[in-house]
């Protein structure tokens, strides 16, 4: 499986997975503009999704998904609490709605459900398989449950939130009642409890972490770096932006890479 963060942040989040010639986006929350315009920076036509999933209703996960999805007539894959929550009126033959926990197949993927934490009306992550490999993508955590601790337990490849630094959002300019969201239980994952996470049910299945939805108000790449560096020593670490779209990286490679890494350390 191949598979790139197209856009993250909380200023706008679209995940891109693909097996073989078939493809899927994780949220298109980026308008529809600016997604054409990163998937070309990478090589991939708009023709070859043939679905979205959606996580939530909130504006940084479906900003460019009516647009999008009209233009190439995709099907959308997103919970009726979601769906009614979006206030979108997309066309009836390109809305399937599932449950929060289930699983959907396209091509050759399957497509797991992930329910959560998170402050909106029927919320879910997805964990994307082809049978040899999984990627689950775990963004929107407002704390820790079992069903996102069991993902990073079996995953090859995790893509978590690592939203906020507790410091600067103590410290910033948002509201009491923002800074009080963000850090409820219902909002995001800090730093700080992203990596007592990963450290906690991490195994040795995986081979690369890409953090991803920082806040663009209270944390940096430098800061989730720094913090997550020492603890990545044998896998491929990465920090996906809200600037720019990641490399396409590819599951089959990452063995070799590891590998390579664990040889160096030897060494």
């Amino acid at each position: 499986m191949k598979y790139c963060a197209i856009a993250s942040g909380s200023n706008g989040n679209c995940y891109y997975v693909a097996k073989g010639d078939t493809a899927i986006l994780i949220d298109a929350g980026i308008n529809s503009k600016h997604i054409h315009l990163r998937m070309y920076n990478l090589g991939i036509l708009p023709t070859q999704i043939k679905a979205v999933f959606v996580t939530h209703e909130h504006s940084d996960h479906i900003r460019g998904l009516s647009v999008f999805v009209k233009k190439y007539n995709i099907p959308v894959y997103i919970t009726n609490g979601s769906y009614e929550g979006t206030r979108l009126h997309l066309p009836s033959h390109l809305v399937h709605i599932i449950a929060p926990d289930e699983v959907t197949e396209i091509g050759e993927m399957k497509i797991y459900g992930i329910p959560k934490y998170h402050d909106a009306k029927e919320p879910c992550s997805f964990l994307v398989s082809d049978g040899a490999h999984n990627i689950g993508i775990l963004t929107d955590i407002g704390r820790p449950c079992k069903n996102v601790e069991h993902v990073i337990k079996h995953v090859d490849v995790l893509l978590l939130e690592s939203n906020f630094d507790e410091e600067m959002l103590k410290n910033g300019r948002y509201s009491y009642f923002l800074k009080n969201r963000i850090s409820s239980g219902w909002g995001h994952l800090s730093n700080t409890v992203a990596l007592d996470l990963f450290n906690t049910h991490r195994t040795s299945r995986l081979k690369h972490l890409m953090l991803t939805h920082l806040s663009g108000e209270n944390n940096s790449v430098e800061l989730v770096h720094e913090t997550f560096r020492s603890h990545c020593e044998d896998i491929l670490l990465s920090v996906a932006t809200r600037y720019e779209e990641t490399e396409i990286f590819d599951v089959v490679n990452l063995n070799a890479l590891q590998n390579d890494m664990r040889s160096s350390m030897c060494g």
